[in-house]
């Protein structure tokens, strides 16, 4: 019989009889015995304890139920388990979240009592056969799976992972947990907005002998999106450096390219040491987001691309200039209090002409190709639009104009391959008669490429790909379904 069904006097005779049985184990000599019973008794003592986590989350529902929490004053069930057992706020929080997901629930009106959200973890370790860090693990990857997969798929899931924790280590189940999410949300488009707010949040651990303190978590789009313009230029190497007294930031007067690139030469730090800085320096009291300055010729400022039908509906995911992707409701609403930069683009998508008879490309020109061409327009590369710089297709020096026709985008490593020296790429504007007019072609050395065919790059346009995918393998669908009809050979 479970404990919960006792009668209210035989619950503290059961738990007097617990404290006495471990009494007499911990007088017993575990000397004369021999080593297979010594692992036999270990088994059955780890499950003794996996069963009584499952009594002390009960009895944790059972108080949150009555609200002895809020009647004690300590507000929430986790402050009152710190509080009243004497625990870590860490392990208090673990056991209260734990009893949102695996502990009975009762209905606060007909007093039903239903079973627990994850059903399958749950009975696990009632049995005794998965521990409670199984059961975080688990509990974890379940509050991953978008709210838009049934109750059946999710119920599967629980069960898939209960059957692995039976014979695994909780350490290797977030791998394995990652392929039934791939399953479950294969693109990710089944998370929604409600899925990501429900999953954000920065934690910030108690501070160490040594001084440091931990800092985990996960960032909504909205937040991504606000943060990585500023990180694209105070993360750089050379920016926001405190072990170099020349190092300049973001508001600083002496930033232009050569003080940056000598600075950068002598930055030794790894990329998370130099987004910690930035982030020092967002922070600092004589610092603020209106001195962010400028960062490749744009003010430093979260740019998103959407077309005017995405804006109509006000549905969809778009881009932003760090790579990024959020949802177009959550876009619009960052937009609000913001000034807009219309992009005007052709049937061809491209952004019309903004054409200046100067080298540098304008503003406006950067913000046109940032909308249309999103990052690096060489084959293969993944760099966003915020690592990049504006490049002449026809070079400068050789007569090529700044007109928005002849700019592309390119990263810093790719723009230097751009050369005619033995090795170097070429860039040309592909015509009219090519299948992508207008976008820019990188031609790859001959060693490469003998054939020196110019090539385009997907990564940044893979909604475009998709859409031409699908419209070939229709059309080749009603062909073939043509020539059936009128007898032609398949």
């Amino acid at each position: 019989m479970k404990w919960r069904e006792l009668v209210h006097a035989d619950v503290p005779a059961a738990v007097s009889a617990v404290r006495e049985a471990t009494d007499d184990l911990l007088d017993l000599s575990l000397v004369p015995y021999a080593d297979d019973e010594i692992v036999d008794v270990m088994r059955e003592v780890e499950a003794v304890r996996r069963q009584l986590d499952v009594v002390a989350r009960q009895l944790a529902a059972e108080a949150q139920g009555r609200c002895l929490p809020q009647r004690s004053g300590s507000g929430k069930l986790s402050k009152f388990l710190q509080e009243t057992l004497n625990l870590g706020r860490g392990e208090a929080a673990a056991r209260a979240a734990a009893v949102d997901v695996l502990a009975d629930r009762t209905d606060p009106v007909s007093g039903v009592v239903k079973a627990p959200v994850l059903v399958w973890t749950a009975a696990a370790q009632a049995g005794g056969l998965v521990s409670g860090e199984h059961a975080r693990v688990i509990g974890k990857i379940m509050a991953r799976i978008p709210g838009s997969v049934n109750a059946d798929d999710r119920e599967l899931a629980d069960q898939q992972l209960v059957g692995l924790a039976l014979h695994m280590s909780p350490d290797v189940l977030p791998v394995l947990g990652e392929r039934i999410l791939a399953h479950l949300d294969p693109d990710g488009r089944r998370t929604g907005d409600e899925d990501r707010a429900r999953m954000r949040g920065i934690s910030l651990g108690a501070q160490r002998a040594d001084g440091m303190r931990p800092i985990s978590g996960l960032l909504s789009p909205a937040l991504s999106a606000v943060l990585d313009p500023y990180l694209a230029k105070a993360a750089r190497p050379g920016m926001c450096n405190p072990e170099d007294p020349d190092s300049p930031w973001v508001a600083d007067d002496r930033l232009d390219a050569k003080t940056v690139e000598q600075a950068a030469g002598r930055d030794r730090r790894s990329t998370a040491q130099r987004t910690h800085d930035a982030v020092l320096a967002l922070l600092r009291p004589d610092f603020g987001p209106e001195k962010f300055g400028a960062h490749r010729g744009l003010p430093v400022s979260t740019i998103f691309t959407m077309t005017v039908t995405e804006v109509e509906r006000a549905a969809g995911v778009t881009t932003t200039a760090s790579g990024g992707t959020i949802s177009i409701p959550e876009a619009l609403r960052l937009a609000q209090n913001a000034i807009p930069f219309l992009a005007v683009f052709d049937h061809h998508g491209l952004p019309l002409h903004l054409g200046r008879a100067k080298r540098l490309a304008s503003p406006a020109q950067r913000l046109a190709l940032i909308a249309a061409e999103k990052g690096c327009t060489r084959p293969g590369c993944t760099a966003p639009a915020t690592l990049t710089a504006v490049h002449h297709v026809q070079e400068w020096a050789e007569g090529g104009g700044t007109d928005i026709e002849n700019l592309t985008l390119a990263c810093d490593a790719c723009h230097g391959l751009v050369h005619d020296g033995p090795g170097g790429w070429k860039t040309v504007v592909l015509g009219h008669d090519s299948g992508y007019p207008g976008r820019t072609g990188w031609i790859a050395p001959p060693h490469q490429d003998p054939s020196q065919t110019p090539r385009v790059n997907h990564h940044h346009h893979a909604p475009e790909q998709v859409a031409r995918t699908l419209a070939r393998s229709r059309n080749e669908r009603r062909s073939w379904l043509s020539g059936e009809r009128t007898g032609d050979p398949a």
